[in-house]
């Protein structure tokens, strides 16, 4: 594994930089939905569904929100250059069935940017739900796919949005740090340690390697590039591609990092916490924001069992990406190819995901 020549460590000053301690009292950061936003969104759902447009084919230009577009631009803004996360509340989705549900949060995605494909099985919109998996043992689980605590790490696009259907009974509070802030924090605190983040890491594909392509991928976990700051951070898939007797071993240096990185994004004072309420739609700027849940109990009854819909998205601000990106971004451009609509019926949903 070559090692990537580093620059001198400065700190990256952006409205992204900032500290849960500083946000956690303003509201600034949420957007709440009035009754002419809500009208103006069953005008385009009703729209769409007379013109038979579902999920996936259904664009922003498909779903006809001008007044909301104003406030959605606005969210953009704050997600490629401002703070890096929103959450807008107030969608009524007691009001309509999941896949109307479905459709509203999809279209208002849209006005952000172009969904993705989330796994091998091109699967366009993911449940989050309970599934009884365990991602420790089970390499092709995913932490959504659980109860557990799932520690502070960033998803493999530009933008991850999660919309609430159902809360849990209890737990499963999101939190959200700066990755831009913690980034600074190695600057001052220890530049020795900023280097070796900003040297190769590996990452296990945890089984989705498409053919040709060994079964992790490598990167940094600080990247540079036009001035702004790249972050990819997932301790728990660096750490299984240890499993693989190809992968050098992680160095005392390496293990050191890794522990500060975490030791940081726990500390209260950077991170902040949010609790979704249904109807709640969170997004974040997967390269400056790192996300992380705490365990649950879930509800007894299968129909109230916490549930939540994610979108990952491509938005227009990030058509240049760093180098080391490329290989795991071919991995998505591969399920690309073949999208699959989502289910919605609960048996359904578990056989889908139970893949």
């Amino acid at each position: 594994m070559t090692t990537t020549p580093v620059s001198v460590p400065r700190a990256y000053l952006h409205p992204c930089a900032w500290k849960g301690e500083d946000l956690c009292a303003r509201s600034d950061w949420t957007i709440q939905l009035d009754p002419g936003d809500i009208a103006e969104l069953e005008s385009a759902l009703a729209l769409v569904k007379s013109r038979g447009i579902g999920i996936p084919g259904l664009s922003g230009s498909d779903f006809v929100i001008p007044r909301l577009a104003r406030k959605m631009n606005s969210v953009l803004n704050q997600l490629e250059d401002g703070r890096g996360f929103a959450l807008l509340r107030g969608l009524p989705v007691g009001r309509y069935s999941k896949a109307d549900a479905a459709t509203i949060y999809w279209g208002l995605g849209a006005h952000l940017g172009q969904a993705f494909a989330q796994n091998a099985q091109g699967d366009m919109l993911g449940h989050v739900r309970d599934l009884g998996a365990n991602w420790n043992t089970e390499m092709r689980a995913r932490g959504y796919h659980t109860r557990s605590h799932l520690p502070f790490h960033n998803d493999s696009t530009d933008v991850v949005g999660l919309l609430c259907l159902q809360k849990a009974k209890q737990g499963g509070t999101s939190r959200i740090v700066s990755a831009a802030a913690i980034h600074n924090e190695f600057v001052a605190r220890r530049p020795d340690l900023w280097a070796v983040m900003c040297e190769p890491f590996c990452v296990d594909r945890r089984g989705e390697e498409n053919v040709g392509q060994k079964r992790y991928y490598v990167t940094p976990c600080f990247n540079h590039l036009d001035g702004r700051l790249f972050v990819r951070y997932n301790r728990t898939y660096i750490e299984s591609a240890q499993r693989f007797a190809e992968v050098p071993r992680l160095s005392p240096e390496q293990m050191e990092a890794l522990d500060l990185m975490d030791s940081l994004c726990s500390d209260p004072a950077f991170h902040m916490e949010m609790s979704f309420e249904p109807g709640d739609m969170q997004f974040l700027n997967n390269y400056v924001v790192l996300h992380s849940r705490g365990d649950y109990e879930d509800w007894p009854e299968v129909e109230r069992k916490r549930h939540l819909l994610r979108l990952w998205l491509r938005t227009p601000g990030f058509s240049r990406l760093p180098a080391p990106f490329a290989d795991r971004n071919a991995d998505m451009t591969a399920w690309q190819q073949h999208p699959r609509p989502p289910a919605f019926d609960v048996a359904e949903i578990e056989t889908v995901l139970a893949h």
